[in-house]
């Protein structure tokens, strides 16, 4: 899929081609579902940052049209479906909290009125708390606590920037 990506991020015409379209959305896919992750932390205890997966997270925007979502009561006009099957993935999530397809939640993490973007990682036993947001791209490690208010950024543009890592076991106060 690397290759895919790489040559469409060159050549955005190329998006026009079924292939490519899907190997964009088959990359959205896999970071919904934590099997690829936007970095991964080396044995040397420094992060690798794949910006190929990025460039996918931003080419999935041009291939997908704006449509009205229903979640209840809520209405929403976007690109991006929300996350589904919240219970059988083991997340707990408050209303209105949201987050869009394409993040990973983990098992364990609770989600209070929030809002997680895509290509972001919440770890394990993590808690979202009120009015906190996971900008795209960030990754937040396991047992990490952010508190009410609190705003990690997010990385999609520009591209060269890393994405905010919150390691393991943090606790970030309210309205940082």
């Amino acid at each position: 899929m690397r290759e895919e990506i790489e040559k469409a991020w060159d050549n955005r015409d190329l998006l026009k081609e079924a292939p490519i379209r899907q190997a964009v959305l088959e990359v959205i896919d896999h970071l919904d579902r934590g099997v690829f992750s936007i970095a991964d932390q080396q044995e040397d205890g420094s992060w690798m940052v794949h910006e190929w997966l990025k460039k996918a997270v931003l080419l999935y925007f041009p291939i997908l049209s704006n449509r009205t979502m229903h979640a209840g009561e809520l209405e929403f006009f976007d690109k991006i479906p929300l996350k589904k099957n919240l219970e059988a993935l083991g997340i707990r999530v408050v209303p209105p909290a949201v987050a869009r397809f394409g993040s990973y939640i983990a098992p364990g993490a609770i989600l209070m009125p929030s809002y997680v973007n895509i290509g972001a990682r919440v770890g394990r036993g993590s808690m979202v708390d009120t009015w906190a947001t996971v900008g795209s791209c960030a990754q937040i490690g396991a047992d990490v606590h952010l508190s009410g208010g609190v705003g990690i950024g997010g990385v999609l543009e520009p591209l060269q920037a890393a994405p905010v890592i919150i390691e393991d076991g943090a606790f970030i106060g309210s309205r940082c």
